[in-house]
């Protein structure tokens, strides 16, 4: 079946064109690892998960690279604040995210590069680009000159000379707009050995590095969350266009990020919701559906009610599962053969990724399991018990392989009941056990 793709490139919907038949090239920005995730990092690790699940179960063969950054300003502060190596620390916070990941049910990626693990290919990079007069180096630092690359600001809508406005002009930069290639050491700061002497890799030149590494020159999806557009995803097309003669993903795909009584979501502003307290008050399973109720590229409010309501829709999907006899799915009982539900579903997904409108499929299919297993005889005259034998397979696979959400052994496994709310501007749960 057909798929639409948005594609932040081109600013339209666009069909989902593949470099090579049947297979699949993804690269997702991942996490900097310099605390423990909050619940915007969940939001782009399960979007692309769900889609790289929908992707796969449409015969595809994925190749998922997400990747870590391991070295950056906040992590190198982060740990002289503590007197811990940097390696020691981004080593902690990796593990923490990959915990969290486990508990909401996203799938480890094919590959998961650190940038720190392939600092050769960043230089050799960054050499190349000196060569073609991209580059240039000023005393220790090496920068990207944008006004060599006569594209730069196609993805983010801007120019040159309005992008130069928000950007101080630096000692040894030729144009405010140039950044960082490679950066000059500092003293007791982490730093490797350089053509240009002793320092580290910029932000934007270790997605380049690993992505054409691990995919190619030329690859089919670029994502990561809206905020990446500029200046992260912008440099990235700039780098490694200037470098191969073409873009490095022919799809750009952003979701939108999560917000708090109206403010972005983040640890500078204080109000990140720690991803680990809450999967210890609220089930993993109706965080990822909340994550879901919106359509990916839109940003999403967490409030009380929105919540709730997605712990209530988990509550009448477990009610079904368990009803239908989850074991028997799982084994296949209920036939493989993929009925009228899932094209539905399919028809929805095919909308670039529309996820509220298959979860609206998937509710709908509940609601006629109930429908014809109460009737002798269905409308349209067919067996009512096969029909409903055909959509609750369905649902049963939409669930477990694309949506990721499967429920536990015991309805009554959570003891916890959760009551959320804003205060002062900031959410709040409260958490208390249920009574018995």
């Amino acid at each position: 079946m057909g798929i639409h793709v948005y594609n932040t490139l081109t600013r339209k919907e666009e069909p989902l064109e593949l470099i090579s038949p049947g297979k699949v090239s993804i690269y997702v920005c991942g996490p900097t690892v310099y605390d423990d995730p909050h619940l915007g990092h969940a939001r782009p690790a399960v979007v692309f998960d769900v889609i790289t699940r929908y992707l796969k179960a449409q015969g595809h063969a994925v190749t998922y690279v997400r990747n870590l950054t391991d070295i950056d300003d906040k992590i190198i502060e982060k740990a002289r604040q503590q007197n811990r190596d940097f390696k020691t620390l981004g080593g902690h916070y990796a593990n923490r995210y990959h915990e969290a990941m486990r508990r909401l049910n996203v799938a480890a990626p094919d590959a998961e590069p650190k940038a720190t693990d392939h600092i050769l290919h960043m230089r050799d990079f960054i050499s190349k680009l000196i060569q073609r007069d991209h580059a240039y180096q000023s005393r220790g630092n090496v920068y990207f000159a944008v006004e060599s690359f006569k594209n730069y600001g196609r993805l983010s809508r801007r120019t040159v000379p309005s992008i130069s406005s928000n950007f101080s002009v630096e000692q040894g930069k030729r144009h405010p707009a140039d950044f960082a290639l490679w950066k000059e050491a500092k003293p007791e700061e982490p730093s490797w050995a350089s053509p240009w002497g002793s320092g580290r890799p910029g932000w934007h030149i270790e997605c380049s590095a690993m992505s054409s590494r691990l995919l190619g020159e030329n690859y089919d999806i670029h994502g990561g969350g809206a905020d990446l557009v500029f200046p992260h995803h912008e440099n990235e097309i700039a780098q490694s266009e200037s470098l191969f003669g073409k873009t490095p993903a022919n799809y750009w795909m952003h979701n939108g990020l999560v917000y708090i009584a109206g403010e972005k979501m983040s640890k500078s502003l204080g109000n990140a919701l720690n991803l680990h307290g809450l999967l210890e008050i609220h089930r993993p399973e109706a965080l990822r559906l909340f994550l879901l109720t919106k359509h990916y590229r839109h940003p999403m409010e967490v409030t009380h009610p929105a919540l709730h309501e997605a712990s209530a829709r988990l509550s009448k999907l477990y009610r079904f599962l368990f009803r239908s006899a989850w074991s028997d799915a799982e084994s296949g009982e209920l036939g493989i053969n993929r009925g009228a539900l899932w094209t539905r579903f399919c028809n929805a997904m095919g909308k670039d990724f529309n996820f509220p409108m298959a979860l609206s499929v998937l509710f709908e299919g509940i609601r006629q399991v109930n429908l014809v297993s109460g009737n002798s005889r269905d409308a349209v005259g067919a067996d009512p018990a096969c029909r409903a034998i055909s959509l609750v397979s369905d649902i049963f696979f939409i669930c477990r392989d694309v949506l990721g959400i499967a429920p536990e052994p015991s309805m009554d496994a959570w003891p916890y009941e959760t009551e959320t709310k804003l205060s002062d501007g900031k959410l709040q749960t409260a958490t208390f056990r249920r009574a018995s």
